[in-house]
C-alpha cells in the first residue's frame, strides 16, 4: 500500500481554501487504503469545529460523500489523476478545490468560511460536463440546499415560481404547471434524472405532473430554446429533478436525508425519506418513500374547494460498480389523487376528482473507456406505465387516458479532438402508445420518434463556443383513419426537421461574462392538438383539434451579462423568440351541447421578446439582499393580437441575515396589471404579497438538522394569479404558514 498523500494549499484566489498537511494518524482508522481515493475532514474556519452533513462531490465523476458528525469524509474508486473536488455546506462559501491521486490516496483538512452568500451551484442539464452556472453558455438557475428546502412546495412548478423567468398556471394547487419565458405544455421540457417524465402533464390545464420535488438534491433551470441533448420540442427550456435514482458509485457509509413539512393554509401533512448504502464493495443500493396529504386550498374569501391531494411515491434503485464504469437500474412507483374545482361554465358543482398513476423503470449504465477519439460511452432504457381517470360525481368515469412509453439514449463522449475541446454525439428512439375512452373521441394512436445529435465546444480561452446540430423524425399513427371526420382528414402523420445551436461565453475577467446563443428549434404537434374531439370535463373543455396542423419552428436568442464576485452575484438577459406556426387552444365564443365551451387547436406565427434578471448582493456583514425581475411580451404576428395567458412583468425582492447556524429572510412578490389580452381574457389587477421567513441549523447527534418556517401571505392579500384558470371565481392562496425539518445523514 503506498502511504497517503498530504496537501498544503493557501488562498486560492479570492477565497481562503486551506488544506493542512496531517501526520499520519490524524485521522485515526480512515487513512485511504488505495489510490485514486480522497479522504478527509471539513471544519469551521473560524472555530475549527467540524461539519456535518456537508457534501463532498468530484466533478465529472458522479461520485460524492456527505460528512459525519466528526466532519469526517471518504470518496473512493475516482481512480488516479487530477480531480476538481467541490465542498458545499448550509451557511459557508462553497468551496472548489484541485486534488491528485496519482501518487496514491489523499488526505486533506477543509476549512470552510461562514458566508451569508453562496457562488453559483452546480449546472449537468444541457451541458457536456458539469460545471458551475457562472460558467454556463445559456441563462440557468439552480435550486438547491437551503434554498431548496426554504421553496418546497408540493409541486415543481411551485417550488420554481420565485426562479427569474419561470411563471406558474394552474387549475388549484396540483396541477401548477411551470411557464418558463410565456411558453408551456411540452414546450417546457420535464426531466427526471435527465430523462422524460413519461406522463401527460402537457396536454392539459388539469393534468399534475408525475415529479415529486421533495427527495430532490437540486432542480436545475435551462431558460431558452437550448435542448440539443435531451430533444428538440424545448422551445421555452429545460427543467431538470435529480436526484440520482440509479447509484453510480458505492458509499462508505449509508447517507441520506428525511425530510417532513406541514402547511396550515392547505392542512398539507408530508414527508421524505432516501438513503444510500452499499450492500458489497461493488453494489450501491438507493431507496426512497414518501407521501403527502393536503386539504382545500383556504383563500381570503373562503375555500377553493375540492382541491385536495394524496400522493405517495417509491422508489428503489441499485447498480454494479467498477472503477471504469457502472451499470445499473431503478424502478419507481407515483400516485396522485387529487381534485379539480367546479364553478365553472359546463363543470360540476362539486367538481371532478382525478386518479393518477405512474410507474417508471429505467436502465442507466456508463462506460469509461477510450475508443478511438471516444472517451465514455453513457446508455439509458426506460419503461414509463401511465393511467389517468377523470371521475365526475357521483362516482362516473367520464375521461381516461393511458400512455405506455418506451425509450433509449445512448451517448459518446470525447475530450480534446482537433479544435474541440470536449464533445458528444448521441441517439435517441421512442414509441408511445396512446390510449383513450370515456367522453373522448380521440383515437388510440402511436407515435414513434428518432433522433440523432452531435454537440461540441471549443475552448479559446478567454472565449468559449458551443454548438449543436439534431435531426429528428417523428411519425403518429391514429389506430383508425377517419376521411370524413367532422375535425378534418384523421390520417397518419410524419414529422421531421433540423434543429441547432450556438453560443458564446467570453469571460471579461474580475468575474464578469458577457454571453449570447443562437438556437433553431421545432416541435411536433402532440396527439391532442391533432385528433383530439371532445368534452374534456376536468378541463370544462370542449377540445377540437387539427389533423393538418404543422410543425412549430422557433428561432431563439439570447443575450445576457453575468456577474459573479465575493459579495455580487448577478444576471441580466434578453430574449427574443420568432415560432412559426405557434399552437395554441383559441377559444371560439361557442358552447358545445354539452354546454361546454369550445377550444380549437390553430397554428400562428407568434413571436416573444422580453428580459429577466436576478441579483444578490451581500450589502453589509451578513445582511444580503435577493431579487429578480422577469418580462415577456406575447404577440401573433397575424394583426399584432396578444397571445392568451402570458404573465405580467414579475419581480422579487428580499432582504436575508445569514448566519452559519441560522437565518432571517422577509421577501415581497410584486406583479404588475396585466391587460395586454386575447379575445376572451379579462384583466387581472397587479398585486404585492409579503413573506418572512427563518431558519435553524444545528448539528446533533452528530447529524446535520435544518428547521425552516415561512410565513406566507402575511397580510392575507387577496390576489389573483393572470394564469390561473380559477381566478374569476377565487383568489391564491390566503395566509399560511409552512414548516420544513429535514435531517442529513
Amino acid at each position: 500500500m503506498k502511504s497517503p498523500r498530504y496537501l498544503h494549499f493557501r488562498h486560492l484566489g479570492p477565497v481562503t481554501l486551506v488544506l493542512l498537511a496531517l501526520g499520519p494518524g490524524s485521522l485515526g482508522a480512515q487513512t485511504p487504503e488505495h489510490e485514486g481515493e480522497i479522504e478527509g475532514v471539513v471544519r469551521d474556519a473560524a472555530s475549527g469545529a467540524p461539519l456535518a452533513g456537508a457534501l463532498v462531490s468530484v466533478l465529472g465523476a458522479r461520485q460524492a460523500a456527505t460528512t459525519h458528525g466528526d466532519g469526517s469524509f471518504h470518496i473512493a474508486g475516482i481512480g488516479p489523476g487530477m480531480h476538481t473536488v467541490r465542498v458545499e455546506r448550509l451557511g459557508y462559501r462553497t468551496q472548489t478545490l484541485e486534488v491528485s491521486t496519482d501518487s496514491g490516496g489523499t488526505v486533506v483538512v477543509i476549512e470552510l468560511e461562514a458566508s451569508p452568500m453562496d457562488i453559483s451551484g452546480l449546472v449537468i442539464t444541457g451541458a457536456l460536463t458539469e460545471r458551475s452556472a457562472a460558467e454556463a453558455l445559456r441563462p440557468v438557475n439552480v435550486l438547491s440546499g437551503q434554498d431548496l428546502q426554504r421553496r418546497l412546495q408540493g409541486t415543481v412548478a411551485a417550488t420554481l415560481a420565485s426562479e427569474p423567468g419561470v411563471a406558474v398556471t394552474s387549475m388549484g394547487p396540483a396541477t401548477a404547471r411551470p411557464v418558463i419565458r410565456g411558453l408551456s405544455g411540452d414546450r417546457v421540457l420535464m426531466l427526471e434524472d435527465g430523462s422524460r417524465t413519461g406522463d401527460l402533464s402537457s396536454t392539459g390545464s388539469d393534468h399534475a405532473s408525475a415529479l415529486n420535488p421533495a427527495s430532490a438534491r437540486r432542480i436545475e433551470v435551462v431558460r431558452g430554446p437550448a435542448a440539443i441533448l435531451y430533444g428538440s420540442n424545448a422551445l421555452g427550456g429545460v427543467i431538470n429533478v435529480i436526484r440520482d435514482e440509479v447509484p453510480s458509485d458505492v458509499p462508505h457509509h449509508p447517507t441520506g436525508a428525511v425530510i417532513l413539512q406541514g402547511q396550515t393554509v392547505t392542512d398539507a401533512l408530508g414527508g421524505s425519506a432516501h438513503m444510500r448504502f452499499g450492500l458489497t464493495e461493488h453494489v450501491p443500493v438507493r431507496i426512497e418513500v414518501g407521501g403527502r396529504t393536503s386539504g382545500d386550498l383556504s383563500t381570503p374569501i373562503g375555500p377553493l374547494e375540492n382541491t385536495g391531494v394524496d400522493t405517495w411515491n417509491l422508489g428503489a434503485g441499485t447498480a454494479w460498480v467498477e472503477d471504469d464504469g457502472y451499470l445499473g437500474g431503478a424502478v419507481r412507483a407515483y400516485r396522485n389523487h387529487y381534485g379539480i374545482p367546479g364553478g365553472f361554465v359546463g363543470g360540476h358543482e362539486e367538481g371532478v376528482r382525478i386518479e393518477m398513476e405512474r410507474v417508471s423503470t429505467r436502465v442507466d449504465g456508463r462506460l469509461e473507456r477510450e475508443w478511438g477519439p471516444f472517451r465514455s460511452l453513457e446508455i439509458d432504457g426506460a419503461y414509463t406505465w401511465y393511467r389517468h381517470l377523470e371521475i365526475e360525481p357521483p362516482n362516473i368515469i367520464g375521461t381516461f387516458f393511458k400512455l405506455q412509453t418506451t425509450s433509449a439514449d445512448a451517448l459518446a463522449r470525447h475530450e480534446a479532438w482537433g479544435p474541440f475541446s470536449n464533445g458528444a454525439v448521441g441517439a435517441r428512439a421512442s414509441l408511445e402508445d396512446f390510449n383513450f375512452a370515456g367522453g373522448l373521441s380521440t383515437p388510440d394512436t402511436r407515435r414513434i420518434t428518432m433522433a440523432g445529435y452531435v454537440f461540441e465546444e471549443i475552448d479559446l480561452d478567454p472565449l468559449r463556443i458551443e454548438a449543436g446540430l439534431r435531426y429528428d423524425w417523428a411519425r403518429t399513427n391514429p389506430a383508425e383513419e377517419d376521411p370524413s371526420s367532422s375535425i378534418g382528414v384523421i390520417r397518419d402523420r410524419t414529422f421531421h426537421a433540423a434543429s441547432g445551436s450556438i453560443g458564446l461565453l467570453y469571460d471579461l475577467g474580475g468575474g464578469f461574462g458577457v454571453g449570447t446563443s443562437l438556437a433553431r428549434a421545432f416541435r411536433t404537434p402532440d396527439v391532442n392538438e391533432l385528433y383530439s374531439e371532445g368534452p374534456h370535463l376536468a378541463a370544462y373543455a370542449f377540445e377540437v383539434g387539427n389533423p393538418s396542423l404543422e410543425n412549430e419552428v422557433g428561432t431563439g436568442l439570447d443575450a445576457f451579462v453575468r456577474v459573479e464576485r465575493d459579495r455580487v452575484s448577478a444576471e441580466l438577459a434578453g430574449f427574443r423568440n420568432d415560432i412559426s406556426g405557434f399552437i395554441y387552444p383559441s377559444e371560439t365564443g361557442d358552447t358545445s351541447n354539452t354546454n361546454l365551451p369550445v377550444y380549437q387547436f390553430r397554428g400562428d406565427d407568434a413571436v416573444l421578446t422580453g428580459f429577466e434578471g436576478s441579483l444578490d448582493w451581500s450589502v453589509v456583514g451578513h445582511l444580503t439582499f435577493h431579487g429578480t425581475l422577469s418580462y415577456v411580451k406575447g404577440t401573433r404576428e397575424d394583426g399584432d393580437v396578444p397571445l392568451p395567458l402570458i404573465p405580467p412583468l414579475q419581480s422579487r425582492v428580499g432582504l436575508e441575515y445569514e448566519h452559519p447556524r441560522w437565518f432571517v429572510r422577509g421577501e415581497t412578490s410584486l406583479a404588475a396589471e396585466q391587460d395586454r389580452l386575447d379575445e376572451f381574457e379579462t384583466t387581472t389587477p397587479g398585486y404585492a404579497v409579503f413573506d418572512l421567513s427563518a431558519g435553524l441549523r444545528l448539528t446533533v447527534g452528530g447529524r446535520l438538522h435544518v428547521i425552516s418556517v415561512n410565513a406566507e401571505n402575511l397580510t392575507d392579500r387577496e390576489y389573483r394569479n393572470h394564469l390561473s384558470r380559477v381566478k374569476e371565481i377565487m383568489p391564491e392562496a390566503g395566509r399560511g404558514l409552512s414548516v420544513t425539518y429535514r435531517v442529513v445523514f
